[in-house]
């Protein structure tokens, strides 16, 4: 068993008319041992960008607290938030140069431009991005989110509909995943709000 299905994950990032929506599993497992089902992976950087991390929970969490401390330090500095390319930018350097003992975690970057364009990115555990228009998705569960996301996307939803694909395509994915699931968690972010939601799932 690869070490980034040791604990198990579903993060799963898309697009709609400018907003987005960036969903993940809840389950914390050991192997096929669940410890945790209430576990977050998706974090907030600021109100209009948001991390989500898949791979070995413990090194998902170094990971958020180092990049929080960068960002704090870049508001310090610039009097502004950074915008969500900077940020990736940001993440990709900082997993680069530990790549000889790389964070065994993957990251999906989701975040709106100062123009309210979505931007979202992933990206491997040594920083190699990969940009997207549509979605971008991440874990264990990541090839059933590809079907399921290239199946459930249309361009240009409006936000409740973004959460009501991207709920659909989660849920159908990680019941397909033995190492992922256990309900899920959903923020769609507009230019105006922030939309958190709990999605309840199979709970085997």
């Amino acid at each position: 068993m690869s070490i980034f299905e040791y604990n198990g994950s579903a993060v799963v990032a898309m697009v709609g008319k400018n907003c987005f929506a960036i969903a993940s599993d809840r389950r914390l497992g050991v192997q096929l041992q669940t410890i945790a089902t209430d576990f977050q992976k998706i974090y907030r950087i600021h109100d209009k960008l948001f991390l989500g991390l898949s791979g070995l929970g413990t090194d998902a969490q170094t990971m958020y607290q180092r990049l929080v401390y960068q960002h704090k330090l870049y508001q310090l500095r610039e009097e502004r938030d950074m915008k969500p390319e900077t940020f990736a930018s940001l993440v990709s350097a900082r997993l680069y140069e530990k790549r000889f003992g790389p964070y065994f975690c993957q990251p999906v970057i989701a975040g709106l431009s100062d123009e309210d364009k979505p931007f979202i990115c992933t990206m491997d555990c040594i920083g190699a991005k990969e940009l997207a228009k549509d979605f971008v998705v991440s874990g264990t569960a990541s090839e059933s989110l590809y079907g399921a996301c290239e199946a459930m996307f249309k361009p240009d939803m409006e936000p409740e509909e973004l959460f009501e694909t991207i709920s659909q395509a989660l849920l159908s994915s990680v019941d397909r995943d033995c190492l992922s699931g256990w309900g899920g968690h959903v923020y769609v972010v507009t230019p105006t709000e922030v939309k958190e939601r709990i999605l309840k799932g199979r709970m085997d």
